[in-house]
């Protein structure tokens, strides 16, 4: 059995953040990631500008590699389209890139990164993790960073019983129809859901949707959905054009709305374990470094003691954000508030300090 001081579970913004942080404060951290080379994930890839302040505070420039910078949000509801700045100066970048760069700075700051091995499960109580190849490690402190997947032994409680969203992504490459969409990230709306998009460090188009179990099921496929959007959301069927073969990422049961307000002595949860956003709204990369940096904090400051301390302090933080992202991804969602939000938006000032709430820091 190998012991470490402090032992992360996940690769991702949160699980990186949290290492770059203990590496910074004297803690050799080992950080687990299951993926062998950087990936893309089921996300919208924008970057609000709290993360970026957060990247910042890491030490990590983004635009030195390639974000493209986003001032604008567009927003669709049938052929009715509405611009407004944002606060604050915006990023488009993909994960696989961000995640990367995250790990490269952890690895550099003092962090031990091992890739390509899967934990099979974790013993919280001696906060020991197995991999699939029956290694054991064992440590002060364990920090949870799997996203919106669950660790066998670390499961999110069975009482937590809303009905997750699905979250389907696929890039667009070659010219857009329409308006241009550089400098601007826009969200289309329709029943049952929202999609998001963007122009990412390549040049292509990140395409992310949000969309209820029930309006999925009905289309059975994602090349399916979008083509029964195509009348409901006749931007966003220009957009996307004909290609049938598209390849889609795909996960189900996002649970929005979710925040961990308890724990036990040196289990951190981070990121989407500690507590997931709507995208509508949210920025999930936020919250991830941001929980990363704070439980990071925690335990250079009172060891496995303090994991308690900070996951009630860091629900208590995202609970005003997660309820409002969650009330504008309701309204969004049906069709007789719809109409609603976007006179709301289109009030001068009124979206950008709507947006304002529902950042945590």
């Amino acid at each position: 059995m190998r012991r470490t001081p402090a032992l992360i579970i996940g690769g991702g913004p949160a699980g990186s953040a949290a290492a770059i942080m203990l590496a910074r404060g004297g803690v050799a951290a080992t950080l687990v990631e299951r993926r062998t080379e950087p990936h893309d994930v089921v996300c919208g890839g924008f970057l609000g500008w709290d993360t970026l302040a957060t990247l910042e505070r890491l030490k990590l420039d983004i635009f030195s590699l390639g974000a493209r910078p986003i001032t604008r949000l567009r927003l669709v509801s049938g052929r009715h389209v509405l611009e407004v700045g944002l606060p604050r100066q915006a990023a488009g970048f993909s994960r696989k890139s961000l995640d990367a760069a995250l790990l490269s700075l952890a690895g550099a700051g003092g962090a031990t990164v091992r890739r390509g091995f899967a934990i099979r499960d974790v013993d919280p109580a001696t906060r020991t993790a197995r991999l699939e190849d029956g290694e054991e490690l064992t440590a002060e402190g364990l920090f949870l960073a799997t996203g919106k997947h669950e660790l066998r032994g670390l499961a999110r409680p069975p009482d937590f019983t809303r009905e997750g969203a699905v979250g389907l992504r696929t890039v667009l490459r070659g010219g857009l129809q329409g308006k241009p969409l550089d400098g601007c990230v826009e969200l289309h709306l329709f029943d049952g859901g929202y999609a998001g998009l963007l122009m990412q460090e390549d040049g292509s188009s990140n395409l992310c949707l949000s969309v209820t179990k029930k309006r999925f099921s009905r289309a059975k496929s994602p090349g399916a959905l979008v083509k029964a959007l195509k009348d409901e959301a006749p931007l966003l069927g220009e957009r996307v054009g004909h290609e049938d073969e598209r390849h889609w990422q795909a996960i189900a049961g996002v649970p929005y709305g979710w925040r961990a307000d308890d724990t036990r002595d040196g289990l951190f949860r981070l990121g989407d374990q500690a507590a997931v956003i709507s995208s509508l709204a949210g920025d999930g990369v936020a919250i991830a470094l941001q929980s990363g940096i704070s439980a990071a904090k925690a335990f250079l400051r009172d060891g496995p003691s303090g994991a308690a301390a900070y996951q009630t302090a860091f629900s208590r933080q995202t609970k005003v954000p997660l309820g409002l992202a969650d009330l504008l991804r309701g309204a969004a969602e049906r069709p007789l508030s719809r109409p609603i939000l976007m006179r709301l938006a289109a009030v001068p000032g009124l979206a950008s300090w709507v947006s304002r709430l529902t950042r945590i820091t």
